[in-house]
């Protein structure tokens, strides 16, 4: 069965600075019990702030590193799941039900993909 990352796209003007609420970790954390059920969980997980990341940029055959927070990005990558789904339609359901367990005043996006295998 093929394999899909869905990566999380948040927008940071819209994230609570103090983060999810318990609320919305209660509703997370049973959407990924019911998804490792079905088998269709393999790994999730969410990213630390930019602040404390890095960048790394190959360019003209040398590479820069530039710390974070990266002030041109309005939106940050908060985290990922990867999923082994029967088709890309199944993949992107179960990302919708992620993003629906999210209160009103999130604005996240799912980018979903399926790995390329071999």
């Amino acid at each position: 069965m093929p394999r899909y990352i869905s990566l999380i796209r948040v927008d940071a003007s819209t994230a609570p600075a103090e983060g999810p609420s318990p609320e919305l970790e209660r509703r997370m954390g049973e959407l990924l019990e019911e998804m490792t059920k079905a088998g269709v969980m393999l790994d999730t997980a969410g990213l630390l702030p930019p602040e404390q990341g890095k960048r790394v940029h190959w360019e003209g055959g040398r590479s820069s590193v530039t710390d974070g927070p990266f002030t041109e990005s309005k939106e940050v990558v908060g985290g990922y799941a990867l999923m082994q789904c029967k088709d890309l339609a199944e993949a992107v359901e179960w990302t919708k039900r992620f993003l629906q367990v999210h209160e009103d005043f999130w604005t996240v996006t799912c980018e979903v993909r399926e790995l390329a295998e071999g």
